[in-house]
């Protein structure tokens, strides 16, 4: 996607450690044109699916998997990093946080995720893969079946597509970063 590309390009920050700074256009401040973009073309590769739940975490999965489903006609669920007082019968699982460096609960609603959904999973990273593990546990515990993951963007260096890969699940990244050394962006 070059318009993606371009954008990371010109507007991404590099920080040490291998972080990728895209917080001016896709998740604290979002281009609502480049997002409908980034939808169409996660429609584009996951139409011919049986998808019919749009599934991401918060936040910052939560624009692109709206526009998704809002392009799909589908619903959009969103696990939670904290538990409301008033949700009920839900689902909990452990994930640990590259960015933040720190584990905590994602939790879900059994009433929004059942196994009568066929599941597309939309997020913004594709790092070392813990968020999208926790997921994939959050819909093998519901009975719900996985179609696959869309990414905008993955860092292929911290093989989280081959952790996902492994156990069987279909991984589609918008676009690819090899490398962030020395502070380089450099896309595939």
């Amino acid at each position: 996607m070059d318009l993606l590309k371009k954008r990371i390009l010109q507007d991404g920050k590099c920080f040490e450690g291998g972080i990728l700074k895209v917080d001016s256009f896709i998740n604290h401040q979002m281009d609502p044109v480049l997002m409908k973009s980034i939808g169409v073309e996660f429609v584009r590769k996951f139409a011919a699916t049986n998808v019919n739940k749009i599934m991401t975490i918060e936040a910052s999965g939560i624009a692109p998997a709206i526009m998704t489903g809002y392009l799909m006609d589908l619903p959009v669920v969103f696990a939670k990093k904290k538990s409301p007082k008033t949700i009920e019968n839900i689902l909990t699982t452990k994930v640990h946080s590259f960015t933040k460096d720190r584990e905590y609960d994602i939790i879900i609603s059994k009433d929004y995720l059942t196994p009568n959904d066929n599941v597309l999973f939309v997020d913004d990273f594709l790092a070392y893969g813990n968020a999208a593990l926790g997921i994939i546990d959050l819909i093998e515990k519901s009975g719900a079946n996985l179609v696959g993951m869309g990414f905008i963007i993955e860092k292929s260096f911290q093989e989280g597509r081959k952790k996902l890969e492994e156990r069987g699940v279909r991984v589609e990244s918008l676009a690819i970063i090899d490398d962030l050394s020395h502070c380089q962006i450099k896309v595939r």
